[in-house]
């Protein structure tokens, strides 16, 4: 082999090898490039991530702020809707317990002289309170009770007649098998100087997330 011909080969060597390394440090050039670009990418995510959690812990302390669920239940149905409000507002939450616990036979509507019938035909009923409620802390209450007879229990008019909700936003909600919380609202705004809010009925199958849902169309600030 000459001179000639090994001098060609060494320059044809020389060239592949140049180009072998020109190509793999494009790709490692690339490749920290994607890197950066994920790692970027990823902080950025992390930031609106954090960013999202700060705002939602905001508008969760615009909503929540003074804010209480206080709530009569019967049967366990308003109880299970008023705990997903405390869940889902972090506000606090009170029972609303009567002197004399409402048994089955108590309220069995079909029976005219069952103690709920008795008390809701009565419009002098004002069953008792067992606890004491204390309210003055509060700016927004969530009010829940059933329907009984297509209106509140008479037990929430003793609440009514016993606290001062003046100046206070009430926000009622309802559990009934198929009654509206009309009437209910009526009677509630028979109470003066209290910001009532328009209320909800809900069923015993509703889940937490459609009264989260609910929650949100109230737009509180």
């Amino acid at each position: 082999m000459n001179k000639k011909t090994i001098l060609v080969i060494t320059m044809m060597i020389a060239v592949v090898v140049i180009g072998v390394g020109i190509f793999f440090a494009i790709n490692s050039s690339n490749e920290n490039d994607n890197n950066n670009t994920n790692n970027n990418n990823n902080a950025n995510n992390v930031n609106d991530n954090e960013n999202n959690k700060n705002q939602n812990d905001d508008n969760n302390n615009i909503v929540n702020d003074n804010s209480v669920v206080l709530y009569f239940s019967a049967t366990g149905n308003t109880e299970r809707i008023a705990e997903y409000i405390q869940e889902i507002t972090n506000s606090d939450i009170i029972e609303i317990i009567p002197q004399e616990e409402y048994t089955s036979e108590d309220l069995d509507y079909s029976n005219d002289n069952c103690r709920a019938n008795l008390e809701q035909n009565d419009d002098s009923a004002r069953p008792a309170i067992a606890n004491n409620i204390d309210i003055s802390n509060y700016d927004v209450i969530y009010l829940g009770f059933p329907i009984w007879w297509g209106d509140v229990p008479k037990i929430i008019l003793t609440l009514m007649d016993t606290y001062d909700f003046t100046g206070k936003t009430v926000i009622p909600f309802c559990t009934s098998g198929g009654s509206g919380i009309s009437q209910s609202m009526n009677t509630l705004r028979s109470y003066e100087g209290i910001n009532f809010i328009d209320g909800e009925r809900f069923s015993s199958g509703t889940s937490k997330d459609e009264v989260e849902e609910w929650i949100n169309s109230l737009n509180l600030e």
